[in-house]
C-alpha cells in the first residue's frame, strides 16, 4: 500500500506505546511478569478503545521467542508475523460474520492440536456477542478448561448480551473511554511526527468529537489533514465537522445577560442563514455553561493557554450562579426536545426564549412590585399575605369567550407586629413565670416537649412541682424526667427537687407554655384573617370580580 491510515499506522505495539488504559495495562504487566496466565480474557468497552490492540500486544506477549514476558522484543519472527497478521498460531475470528454453532465447532475441534510455531495457539474472538446461544453453549467447556497450549482473549462492545456462564469462565478488563486530554496529546504526536502543522483549538475539536475513541479520533485526523490540506487549523476543523462557531455562543450568553430579547433573536437568525446544526449549538452551549460553573468554583481551573480564557472569566464574574444553573437546565431540556419542535430553528429560539423569561430579573421585579405597594395603606396589624381566586366575566370584551378562572397577584401587606414577651436575660431570680423559663432559659433538648406540657402548681427554693394532663402521660418518662431535673438544676446552680403529678381528669385542659403558645398563634391569625378582610383591595377584588379568598391562605408574616 502506498498510504497507510493514521489508525493503523500509529497502532501500539506495545504496552509501553499504549495509551488511555493504564489500569488494565498495569494488570497484564504484572500477570506476564509473575507468570500468573489465565485461560481466557475479555476486554469489553466502546469502539476504538484498543481492545483488538491490547489482545494482540498480549499474544506477542506470550508467543514472544524471549520468553514470556510484557515487553516483547518486537523483532523475532513471532512478533513480526503478529504484527503483520499472519502468524499460524494466532487465529482472530469475526463473531458477526461466524455466528452459527458449526463455525465455532469446527474452531474448538482444531484446538486440541498443539500450536504449530508458537509457544501457544491464541484465538481471539471479536464482537464476541455476536455468537448464537448454540455457538455459546458449544464453547463453554472448552472455555472452562482448555488445552494448557491455547488461550482465548475475547472482545465485545456489549458485554450486556454475553452470557454469565461465558463472564464467569474469563478474567474481565473493562477498557474505559479516553478522556479529551489524552487524546489530544497523543494527535499532537502523531501530526508531530508526520510533520503536518495544526492548531491547539482544532485538536481540541477532534478530541472532543471521536467521544473516547482514539481510532476515531485518528480518523477524523486524517480527514482534517485532506480537507485542510496538509494542514490542521480550527477553521476548517469546525467547517468539516459542522461544529459551532464559539462566537455565537458568547455572544448569546452575553444577549442573556443584557436581557436583549432582540440581539438573541438577531443571532439565532444569523446561525441559521450559516445553516448551523441547533442541537448541536444547544449541546456547545450546555458545555460552555458547564466550563463557567467549574470556573465559578475552581477559579484557577482554566488553562492560561485557552484561548477564550477571558471570555470564560468574564461571563464567570456576570452570570448569577443560580441563573447559571437555570441555563444549563433549559439548554439540557431542550437538546431533549429539540425532535418534538416544529423544526429545529423554533426549538433553538424557544430554548433561549425560556432562558430570558425565566431568569431573575431585578429591574422588572421592582416594576411589578412598585403598584401593589401603593395600592393601599398599611395596616397596624400583623404582617400577611393571602392568595385569592377572581372570576372575571369577560363576556362585554368578546361574547365568545366564556368566563374563566385566574390567581390573582398575592396582595401583601406589612405593618409593625407588637408581641409582649419576657425579657431577654436569664431571670436568676424566678417569679413563678414557667413559660419564660422554659422557653428562654433551660437547655431541654429532648425533654422539651414534657417541659412544654407541664403546668407549674407550685415552687419554692429547693422544690418545683409541675402536672401533666392525662393524654400526655407518655411524655413522663424516666429519661425525660431526668433531662429536665438536670437542666432545672444547671439553671438555678444548685439542686432543686422537681415532682410531677398527672392531672386524674383526663378532659380537664391545664395551663401549659403549649397551650399559650396555640392561643397565641390563634389570636394573631385570627387577627390577619381580620386585617385580610377589611382591606380595601381585597374588598374591590370580592366585589367586584366575584372573587373568593382561598381557605388556609392567609398567613401571618
Amino acid at each position: 500500500m502506498s498510504y497507510l491510515v493514521l489508525a493503523r499506522k500509529y497502532r501500539p505495539k506495545s504496552f509501553d506505546t499504549l495509551v488511555g488504559q493504564p489500569h488494565v495495562v498495569r494488570a497484564l504487566t504484572n500477570a506476564l511478569t509473575q507468570q500468573r496466565l489465565h485461560h481466557a480474557y475479555l476486554f469489553t468497552g466502546t469502539r476504538g478503545v484498543g481492545k483488538t490492540t491490547i489482545a494482540r500486544i498480549l499474544a506477542k506477549s506470550l508467543n514472544c521467542e524471549t520468553g514470556i514476558t510484557a515487553t516483547p522484543c518486537g523483532v523475532c519472527n513471532a512478533c513480526t508475523e503478529i504484527d503483520r497478521g499472519r502468524f499460524v498460531d494466532l487465529l482472530e475470528v469475526d463473531a458477526a460474520s461466524n455466528t452459527q454453532v458449526d463455525a465455532m465447532r469446527e474452531l474448538l475441534d482444531n484446538a486440541q492440536y498443539a500450536p504449530t510455531v508458537g509457544r501457544f495457539k491464541v484465538y481471539i474472538i471479536d464482537e464476541v456477542h455476536m455468537l448464537s446461544k448454540s455457538a455459546f453453549n458449544a464453547m463453554l467447556k472448552t472455555l472452562e478448561e482448555p488445552p494448557a497450549h491455547v488461550k482465548f482473549i475475547l472482545a465485545t462492545t456489549d458485554p450486556q448480551k454475553v452470557p454469565v456462564t461465558v463472564l464467569s469462565r474469563c478474567l474481565q478488563f473493562n477498557l474505559r473511554q479516553m478522556a479529551s486530554a489524552t487524546i489530544s496529546e497523543h494527535l499532537q504526536n502523531v501530526l508531530a511526527q508526520e510533520n503536518i502543522s495544526f492548531e491547539s483549538a482544532a485538536i481540541s475539536l477532534i478530541s472532543r468529537a471521536a467521544a473516547g475513541s482514539m481510532r476515531d479520533a485518528l480518523s477524523l485526523t486524517d480527514q482534517a489533514i485532506a480537507y485542510g490540506n496538509q494542514t490542521v487549523n480550527e477553521v476548517e476543523v469546525r467547517s468539516m465537522l459542522g461544529a459551532v462557531d464559539q462566537t455565537y455562543l458568547y455572544d448569546i450568553l452575553q444577549a442573556l445577560i443584557s436581557q436583549d430579547g432582540s440581539a438573541l433573536i438577531e443571532k439565532a437568525q444569523t446561525m441559521q442563514m450559516r445553516n448551523i446544526a441547533f442541537e448541536a449549538a444547544l449541546n456547545d452551549l450546555a458545555n460552555i455553561l458547564h466550563q463557567i460553573a467549574i470556573i465559578q468554583t475552581v477559579p484557577n481551573s482554566v488553562a492560561d493557554d485557552n484561548p477564550e480564557r477571558a471570555l470564560l472569566l468574564d461571563l464567570a464574574q456576570k452570570l448569577n450562579p443560580e441563573t447559571l444553573q437555570l441555563y444549563y437546565q433549559i439548554a439540557l431540556l431542550g437538546r431533549r426536545d429539540i425532535g418534538l419542535a416544529p423544526d429545529e430553528y423554533a426549538g433553538f429560539t424557544m430554548s433561549l426564549l425560556r432562558m430570558l423569561a425565566f431568569a431573575p430579573n431585578e429591574k422588572v421585579s421592582e416594576k411589578l412590585s412598585a403598584p401593589a405597594s401603593t395600592s393601599s395603606k398599611p395596616l397596624a396589624t400583623p404582617a400577611m399575605s393571602a392568595q385569592v381566586n377572581v372570576k372575571v366575566d369577560v363576556a362585554p370584551i368578546e361574547s365568545a369567550i366564556a368566563p374563566q378562572t385566574f390567581t390573582a397577584p398575592v396582595k401583601t401587606i406589612c405593618a409593625p407586629v407588637t408581641i409582649e414577651t419576657e425579657a431577654e436575660s436569664v431571670v436568676q431570680n424566678f417569679d413563678g413565670n414557667w413559660r419564660a423559663l422554659v422557653e428562654k432559659s433551660l437547655k431541654l433538648g429532648l425533654a422539651r416537649a414534657l417541659a412544654q406540657n407541664c403546668e407549674m402548681i407550685s415552687y419554692d427554693e429547693n422544690s418545683i412541682n409541675l402536672r401533666v394532663s392525662a393524654s400526655n402521660k407518655h411524655l413522663v418518662s424516666a429519661s425525660y424526667q431526668e433531662k429536665l431535673s438536670s437542666a432545672i438544676n444547671q439553671h438555678f446552680g444548685k439542686r432543686i427537687k422537681l415532682n410531677i403529678e398527672i392531672s386524674g381528669e383526663s378532659h380537664v385542659e391545664i395551663n401549659t407554655p403549649a397551650k399559650q403558645n396555640a392561643v397565641e398563634k390563634a389570636s394573631i391569625q385570627s387577627s390577619a384573617e381580620e386585617a385580610i378582610m377589611q382591606d380595601s383591595f381585597v374588598k374591590d377584588l370580592l366585589s367586584q370580580f366575584d372573587a373568593t379568598i382561598i381557605p388556609n391562605s392567609i398567613k401571618p408574616i
